[in-house]
């Protein structure tokens, strides 16, 4: 539970507590700022570029998230107009920086996870390297997995691995196309979002923040710690009406049923956990603003890895699914990339079981 250190007991003490916000908001600008003046120093080049570039552009999505998040669940003590202005366009710039990173992981997860099930010679990490290159985006880490290496989910079913190694190659191929077309895209669009006026605005309203807080005009009688119990109810309410006793069991049918099916929407049982992970986010983010950010809540850190996990696989799971709905592609192809759909929806289901696990366990804080 979050820990309310600056409780008020009077008006001054509220004075304390608005004064506490704006001081985590100007660090959260100026840490935007600096990262700024890193990325352009070093190549500008959205998530691609050197590795300083990379670190830079990582620095500005987690700066703007925590921004953003404190203005959603602090919003009563700042001017209105100012905050629901800039807020959005905070969420834009950090979903924009994000989607180069997140296709280069989702296709690393992928071969490898066909590495592993079929032990057959996929597009190693050396030709995503080489892809990765030639479209100017960052090379990233060149690991490799065991061919037998254990899947750290016993609910999976063994495959037929002579049919898997057939058309594993080519569903590697063919996912290696399709993400990295997908990654390229994504990297022009950063660019583009990095050069543009919408940008120029916010990085302006970012620069006046870090010397100027705009404080509602009640700020200073308004506590903090009632707004961050709020936000650590909505995450508990959303915890509470998840489907603990599914993610419970090693195997869940109807999660791998509704996958296989030929609908493309998202799946209907993961929308409540990706939502819980975000009311996790400013949970978390709003205790950096009561306490010591040096302060680590373990049970926190260890449910927030096991639902981001959950997010990968099932983006993954979504990503093989799409791949095999690619017209005129071999049935060896196609088994191969059904076997890695139910292997990554498996990985969710075990994520979700981490999560249960991690989030019915004490609170334990450690320096």
């Amino acid at each position: 539970m979050a820990q309310q250190h600056l409780e008020p007991t009077d008006a001054s003490a509220g004075a304390v507590t608005a004064d506490a916000l704006a001081g985590y908001l100007r660090a959260q600008a100026t840490e935007f700022l600096r990262a700024l003046r890193q990325h352009r120093e070093n190549g500008g080049a959205a998530a691609g570029g050197s590795e300083a570039s990379v670190d830079a552009a990582r620095a500005l999505r987690r700066s703007s998230r925590r921004i953003s998040a404190s203005l959603h669940t602090f919003r009563p003590l700042l001017d209105p107009d100012w905050s629901e202005r800039i807020r959005p366009e905070l969420a834009w710039l950090s979903g924009t920086l994000a989607l180069e990173h997140a296709y280069e992981a989702r296709l690393e997860r992928l071969l490898l996870a066909l590495h592993r099930l079929s032990g057959a010679m996929v597009p190693t990490q050396v030709d995503v390297v080489a892809g990765s290159r030639a479209a100017g985006a960052a090379p990233g880490p060149q690991k490799t997995a065991p061919a037998n290496a254990a899947s750290g989910n016993p609910g999976t079913p063994a495959p037929d691995r002579g049919n898997l190694t057939v058309g594993a190659a080519k569903a590697g191929a063919l996912l290696d196309r399709q993400l990295t077309l997908a990654r390229t895209r994504a990297h022009s669009t950063a660019l583009q979002a990095l050069g543009s006026s919408r940008f120029h605005a916010v990085a302006d309203n970012i620069a006046v923040l870090a010397s100027e807080v705009p404080l509602s005009q009640t700020a200073a009688t308004t506590p903090l710690p009632p707004l961050a119990a709020a936000a650590e109810d909505r995450l508990n309410d959303a915890i509470t009406a998840l489907p603990l006793v599914t993610a419970g069991h090693p195997y869940n049918a109807e999660a791998l049923i509704h996958g296989l099916s030929p609908d493309p929407s998202p799946h209907p049982q993961d929308a409540p956990w990706h939502q819980v992970r975000l009311l996790l986010r400013l949970h978390r983010y709003a205790r950096e603003v009561l306490q010591d950010a040096e302060i680590v809540d373990v049970r926190l850190l260890t449910a927030g890895e096991a639902l981001d996990r959950h997010r990968d696989a099932s983006e993954a799971a979504a990503a093989a699914a799409q791949a095999a709905r690619t017209p005129r592609i071999a049935p060896a192809t196609a088994y191969a990339l059904g076997v890695l759909h139910a292997d990554q929806r498996h990985e969710v289901e075990a994520a979700r079981f981490a999560f249960q696990q991690a989030w019915q366990k004490e609170t334990v804080s450690t320096p």
